[in-house]
């Protein structure tokens, strides 16, 4: 580890010294690769320095414990650095892990309404609405793509993109199945009941990324339907493809342009079978890399909303870093669950690690 980092430094020196160079300066593209290269490194360069600082601590805290008169004080130094040492450590491990090449990228997200009939749908829209709350509390963006409304307001399946920094590394904690346990709007007895929704998330793939073979694709329009006036009735706008080899559907009427919804539809088809593609890189190996924080199936229950108890499940979390109110959740504030899964994720990958 200590090797890699030492490079890492280096490396991280010789950006810094290209960077200032006046060649460099009158190439933007150049400059502005070269910072992004430096950028990404720079965390592990700083801990790692902190840590040479640490270690360089402790040295001086044993000479002084030579002396009668500062022995005390040197053990009280010794002590805070070698703590600090340790802390700095298990910081560079984590900065070190393997990183998930999708973490920059924008996210595709689909809902769609499960079991509970016309609650789990109404269930959707509200996790529509907690991941909208989330994304504009971020400062991310929300672009709709194709939605499914009921009349009492419920979402049968919706697809949106979110884009903004660190979208995907965020999100990709919530693909899977979510659960609700609550008194419907639709009961009138007063009972408890389970319903459900899935999401699924996947990362916006560029057309670099992933090419499509347009011999494969069968391309159709039609008018949009729900809200829009005169427009719906008038313009063939809506897009549908289909991929033939697969049979994978994308459909997308939310924009008033047909060239823009084919835009869109063609995004979110390429990153459903680039998706689909590294699942079946991800199954080749999951025996031997199965993650504790679970295999993020989008049929996978991953968390239950229980509003009689006031609180959010997490199932993939355990003690008592699973449940969260579920006021905050619902309304957006998503950050602590999120931070417990990219811990509990992080601590997978270094028991892995450690057991290779």
């Amino acid at each position: 580890m200590f090797e890699k980092l030492k490079l890492l430094k280096n490396q991280y020196e010789e950006l810094q010294q290209r960077m200032e160079m006046p060649e460099t300066y009158s190439d933007p593209a150049l400059y502005a690769k070269l910072d992004r290269e430096s950028r990404e490194i720079a965390p592990v360069v700083e801990a790692y320095s902190c840590y040479e600082r640490a270690c360089a601590d402790m040295d001086s805290a044993l000479q002084l414990m030579n002396d009668a008169e500062m022995r005390e004080l040197a053990q009280e130094e010794f002590a805070q650095a070698k703590s600090e040492k340790e802390r700095l450590e298990q910081e560079i491990k984590i900065l070190l892990l393997p990183k998930d090449p999708n973490d920059s990228k924008n996210v595709i997200m689909e809902i769609r309404g499960g079991v509970g009939g016309e609650e789990g749908m109404l269930f959707a829209a509200d996790l529509f609405r907690m991941y909208s709350m989330y994304a504009e509390s971020r400062g991310w963006k929300i672009d709709i793509a194709n939605i499914n409304e009921t009349e009492l307001g419920g979402i049968k399946e919706i697809s949106f993109v979110i884009e903004g920094e660190g979208a995907y590394s965020r999100l990709k904690f919530e693909a899977g199945g979510h659960r609700v346990q609550r008194v419907p709007v639709t009961e009138s007895g007063g009972r408890i009941h389970t319903s459900a929704a899935t999401v699924a998330v996947l990362p916006q793939v560029e057309e670099v990324d992933f090419k499509l073979d347009m011999n494969d694709l069968k391309i159709d329009t039609y008018r949009s339907s729900g809200a829009g006036g005169q427009h719906v009735n008038k313009t063939e706008s809506a897009i549908r493809i289909t991929h033939l080899p697969t049979g994978t559907v994308v459909e997308c009427q939310d924009e008033r342009s047909q060239y823009k919804n084919k835009d869109r539809a063609m995004q979110i088809l390429r990153s459903k079978l680039y998706e689909a593609e590294q699942e079946k890189q991800r199954s080749a190996v999951a025996a031997e890399r199965k993650s504790q924080i679970g295999s993020g199936d989008r049929s996978e229950r991953i968390r239950t909303y229980n509003f009689p108890q006031n609180r959010v499940t997490d199932h993939r979390l355990s003690g008592d870093n699973k449940n969260f109110n579920i006021a905050s959740i619902i309304n957006g504030d998503l950050d602590p669950l999120i931070d417990a899964l990219v811990t509990a994720d992080q601590a997978a990958k270094l028991q892995v690690q450690a057991e290779a």
